[in-house]
């Protein structure tokens, strides 16, 4: 499923324009992005947590050349899946 998907079955559930639909998408999306960069998390009950996690600083490798790069920490979004979600899947 798509974004394009998805915004149609939203229109559809909730009985509103394919226009409100991606809008109400984006939103949330947008909300979510806000809080993890703010350094906050976000709970959908029954369905997971984002969280923003860290990535320590570690040394790679050039696939290319074979030469030792070192790679930056960094922060990475994560989804914990919730109860209700791991339930509906098994």
């Amino acid at each position: 499923m798509n974004k394009t998907d998805l915004i149609d079955h939203i229109a559809k559930q909730a009985d509103i324009s394919k226009a409100a639909a991606g809008r109400a998408l984006d939103s949330l999306v947008g909300a979510i992005k806000t809080t993890l960069k703010k350094g906050g998390t976000v709970t959908l009950v029954g369905f997971g947590t984002f969280v923003v996690g860290k990535r320590a600083a570690r040394t790679g490798r050039n696939p290319r050349t074979g030469a030792s790069i070192k790679i930056k920490s960094a922060k990475v979004p994560k989804f914990r899946p919730g109860k209700g979600l791991k339930d509906a899947l098994n």
